[in-house]
């Protein structure tokens, strides 16, 4: 490759990011899932459209797992604990007994059913039944449902894949028939409870690592913790052989919740490369990708599959899962809904492919087939069905918008706090806040005029406010903002209205 040829992939991967960027907007107004787009993408670069061939099924295994670490990364630092922890229980459950459940109902209607020998089958159920981090991620935050829902399904999310790697790994490799299943079991364990404990070790030392020494520059926080994130997911594969998707999204964690300079500038800065690792991934999967060889035995098959795998394994696995938590039906219809497929169905079909097992790249069309049809008919259809089955969060629309950015040498964080339409704050004097002490709104924007608000100020629908809290009461400070968004001027006098419901 000469420096013409560098030149030449750089045009043409900076066009096709570009036009991923601007396809967001696009996914956002017709309300599908943005990897329907990236997949679209490269299906139309590949062999089948403007004739880019990628056939290597070990360098996309590799690639896809890195770009996984990226969007584990960020999905850690971006959950919100409060929400994960209550709910922990139950998205380890669905992680793992779920999965099992969902993997053998899909194996046995692949093998009786559809006369799949039993390796396929197997393959197939192990494949399609982890939820995807990054359509989690990406479609239910733009869903207001119940904070302990979001949590479950996050959670599932962020820890499913590590059961399902090794399976897929020994499936395709044969060491499952060498062991069975009880050697299986203990492994999962094994692997999701050190590589949780490798990660929550290696959180705590990041933490205490990145409190106590001054960077000299403000981007190099980033840095550090996407470092320390690779550090742990490949630390935990490497060394302890243990799972190395569990270490990083517990480590991701960890540091989410820890008061860290620069931690919002951080977080946007991981969001931005988990973007740019969600476009890489999904287009390259699309370049992998063969249309013109997809059969339509390719396509029944998928369709019989996911049907396994959506409606029968999904809900199943759900039932038994969260029934001993005492979910609610109408909850466990939307967990069971929610559960999307993504990349990662995809990124797992390319170790059967990598390992050139029999009928791997049927494995491969089929479940690819799978995630468009599914997630095409899945996405678009949670806000609807969430509203339907009422697990919408009420306060969700008047929740206000806060950021922070850090005033180290003060002590103090600056909070920049938005007022949504429908939020009680509108209407309500400065004064009447009633903020704790050493708290002062520096600034009220409104519109294209910014001014310095005095107590008798009226806050009004679409104002910007810039306050300035101590650090020890900042999160006091939040509670106080949001209780008033929900409940108004009286809040605290009759007790917070809008607290949210778990």
């Amino acid at each position: 490759m000469d420096v013409h040829d560098l030149d030449r992939i750089l045009l043409a991967g900076a066009a096709v990011l570009l036009v991923a960027i601007v396809a967001v907007r696009l996914s956002g107004r017709l309300g599908l899932p943005s990897l329907l787009i990236y997949l679209g993408m490269g299906l139309l670069l590949g062999e089948s459209g403007l004739g880019i061939q990628f056939e290597d099924a070990e360098l996309a295994h590799a690639l896809g797992f890195a770009a996984l670490v990226i969007i584990l990364t960020e999905g850690g630092l971006t959950t919100r604990w409060n929400e994960v922890r209550p709910v922990m229980p139950l998205g380890v459950t669905l992680a793992t007994l779920g999965v099992a459940i969902s993997v053998g109902v899909v194996a046995c209607v692949a093998h009786f059913i559809l006369g799949l020998d039993w390796q396929i089958s197997v393959l197939l159920g192990a494949v399609t039944s982890p939820t995807d981090a990054a359509a989690v991620f990406s479609v239910l935050r733009k869903v207001p449902i119940r904070p302990r829902l979001r949590g479950a399904l996050e959670a599932e999310s962020g820890l499913n894949d590590a059961p399902t790697v090794l399976l897929v790994t020994l499936v395709s490799t044969g060491g499952l028939g060498d062991h069975g299943l009880p050697y299986f079991a203990g492994l999962v364990v094994y692997e999701l409870v050190f590589g949780a404990l490798f990660g929550l070790l290696i959180g705590w030392a990041a933490v205490g690592l990145l409190r106590r020494v001054a960077l000299g520059s403000a981007g190099l926080y980033p840095l550090a913790i996407v470092s320390i994130a690779f550090l742990s997911y490949a630390g935990g594969t490497v060394l302890l052989h243990v799972s190395g998707f569990a270490a990083v999204y517990v480590t991701s964690l960890v540091i989410g919740r820890a008061e860290l300079p620069h931690r919002m500038a951080t977080k946007s800065f991981v969001d931005g490369i988990a973007w740019l690792a969600q476009i890489g991934l999904f287009v390259m999967l699309g370049l992998l990708a063969s249309p013109s060889k997809f059969r339509l035995n390719d396509v029944l098959l998928a369709l019989v599959i996911g049907i396994a795998v959506t409606v029968v394994g999904r809900f199943a696995a759900v039932a038994i899962s969260a029934t001993p938590f005492r979910i609610p039906w109408n909850e466990q219809t939307f967990i069971a809904w929610a559960g999307l497929r993504g990349a990662v169905p995809i990124v797992l079909a390319t170790i059967p492919l990598a390992e050139q097992v029999p009928q791997a790249d049927r494995v491969f069309n089929v479940v690819f087939v799978l995630v468009l049809l599914f997630t095409l008919l899945q996405g678009p259809s949670l806000p609807w069905l969430a509203k339907r089955l009422g697990v919408l969060d009420e306060n969700a629309a008047q929740e206000v918008d806060i950021d922070v950015a850090p005033l180290e040498s003060l002590g103090a964080d600056m909070l920049q706090v938005k007022v949504p339409s429908e939020s009680k704050l509108a209407g309500v004097e400065i004064g009447e806040l009633r903020l704790p002490q050493g708290v002062s709104i520096s600034l009220v924007i409104r519109g294209t005029r910014a001014f310095v608000p005095d107590r008798r100020t009226v806050l009004r629908a679409g104002d910007a406010l810039l306050v300035v809290a101590p650090s020890s009461l900042r999160e006091q400070t939040v509670r106080r903002l949001r209780a008033v968004s929900r409940a108004g001027r009286l809040a605290g006098w009759f007790g917070e209205r809008g607290r949210e419901k778990l």
